[in-house]
C-alpha cells in the first residue's frame, strides 16, 4: 500500500500547527487569575533562558569572519530594517479600507522585526546560494535586531496607542539583551555542551515560543481584543501580507542583480533580506505591547507561514535552474556531498 505524501512543493510544518493547536488552546481555555500570573511568570523566564541561550550559540568567531562580506550584509540589513519599515509605513493608507489601526500596527511590527537564521540558511542550500552568507546575514539580523527593533518600534509605533514607552524598550534590554550578552560572556566554558544537545535545544526554543503565544493570546481572549478582528478583515490582512512579500522578493531580487552581486550571494541576499523571525518577534512583542501582544502577533505569525510556503517553492525553482545550467558534475569533483552535509548541521542548530 503506497503511503500518502503531501506535495513537495507544500510545506507542512508541525510547529506551525503547534503554534495553531495553542492558538485555540488559549481561546477555549485562557489562562486567568492566578494561572494568568504563573504563566506570565514562567513566559518571562522561559524568554530569558532562549535568548540566553542564543547567546551561547552564535559563534563570536563566525560572526567577525563574515564581516568581510560587508556588502552583502549591509544589503540585508537594509532591506530588513529599511525597505521592510518603509513599505510598512506606506502600508497605513489601507486603513481603514484593508486594515483596522491595530491591525495595521502589528503589520508595521512584523516590518521591524529581523530577518530569520534557520529558514533562510535551508532554502540557501536548497536552492544552490551562498550558505555560509546566509549564516552571517541572519546572525547580523538577528543580532542587530535586539537594538534596532525596539529603538524603531519606539519611534515609529510610540504614537499608535501600543502603550510603547521608554519602559517598554529598557525591557527588552533587561529581558532579551541581557541574557544574550550573558550567553556571549558564558560560551566559552558551556559553549559545547550546550550546543552537543541540539535536541533538547530545540525543545527549549520551540517550547519557549509556545508558552509566549498561549500566554498572550490567553491575555487578549481574557480582555475581549479578538472582537475586533472579522472575517474580512482577516482576509484584507492576508492580502496585503501576500503584497509584501511579493514587492520585497522582488525587490531583493532586482536590487541585489542591479548591485552586481553573483547569483550565489543573490541567492542569500533574497532569503535572508524578505523573511522576518517568529521566534525573534513574539517575545519582542510580549516586552512591548503586553495585554495587546496577542493581536499585534497575529500579522507575524501569518506572515511567517506564508514566507515559508512561497520561499519552499522559489528554493527549488532555483535549484533545477541551478541543476541545468550547471555541466555534468564528474567523479573526480565530488564537492557536493560536503557543501551539502554542512548547512543540514548548521541550521539544526540554529532558530
Amino acid at each position: 500500500m503506497r503511503r500518502l505524501r503531501y506535495p513537495s512543493w507544500l510545506p507542512v510544518d508541525p510547529y506551525i500547527a503547534a503554534l495553531l493547536g495553542t492558538v485555540l488552546l488559549a481561546a477555549l481555555l485562557p489562562a486567568r487569575g492566578t494561572g494568568a500570573h504563573l504563566a506570565g511568570g514562567a513566559s518571562t523566564g522561559a524568554v530569558g533562558l532562549l535568548f540566553f541561550l542564543y547567546g551561547v550559540r552564535l559563534s563570536t568567531r563566525e560572526a567577525m569572519d563574515g564581516l568581510r562580506h560587508w556588502r552583502l550584509h549591509g544589503t540585508v540589513l537594509a532591506a530588513t530594517f529599511v525597505a521592510f519599515p518603509l513599505l510598512g509605513l506606506a502600508s497605513g493608507g489601507l486603513v481603514p479600507f484593508l486594515l483596522t489601526p491595530e491591525l495595521h500596527t502589528g503589520l508595521l511590527f512584523l516590518c521591524l522585526v529581523p530577518s530569520t537564521i534557520q529558514s533562510s540558511i535551508a532554502f540557501t542550500s536548497v536552492a544552490r546560494g551562498n550558505v555560509a552568507a546566509a549564516i552571517c546575514a541572519g546572525s547580523f539580523s538577528s543580532l542587530a535586531g535586539l537594538v534596532i527593533t525596539p529603538l524603531l518600534a519606539a519611534l515609529l509605533l510610540g504614537g499608535s496607542g501600543a502603550g510603547l514607552s521608554a519602559h517598554a524598550v529598557l525591557g527588552i534590554v533587561l529581558q532579551l539583551l541581557v541574557p544574550f550578552m550573558a550567553g556571549q560572556l558564558l560560551r566559552r566554558w558551556i559553549g559545547g555542551f550546550v550546543t552537543g544537545h541540539k535536541k533538547v535545544l530545540g525543545l527549549v526554543d520551540r517550547g519557549s515560543i509556545l508558552l509566549v503565544v498561549y500566554t498572550a493570546f490567553s491575555e487578549g481572549v481574557v480582555r475581549g481584543i479578538w472582537h475586533q478582528v472579522t472575517p474580512l478583515r482577516l482576509l484584507g490582512l492576508v492580502l496585503v501580507e501576500a503584497l509584501l512579500l511579493a514587492a520585497m522578493l522582488g525587490l531583493t531580487t532586482y536590487g541585489s542583480r542591479r548591485l552586481g552581486f553573483p547569483r550565489e550571494d543573490r541567492v542569500a541576499i533574497v532569503f535572508a533580506g524578505s523573511k522576518k523571525s517568529l521566534a525573534a518577534g513574539l517575545p519582542m512583542a510580549t516586552v512591548l505591547f503586553g495585554a495587546q501582544a496577542g493581536l499585534m502577533v497575529l500579522p507575524l505569525m501569518l506572515f511567517h507561514q506564508m514566507q515559508l510556503m512561497v520561499c519552499a517553492v522559489l528554493a527549488k525553482r532555483w535549484a533545477r535552474q541551478a541543476e541545468a545550467a550547471a555541466p555534468a558534475a564528474s567523479p573526480a569533483a565530488p564537492a557536493a556531498s560536503p557543501a551539502a552535509a554542512r548547512p543540514r548541521e548548521v541550521v539544526a542548530g540554529r532558530r
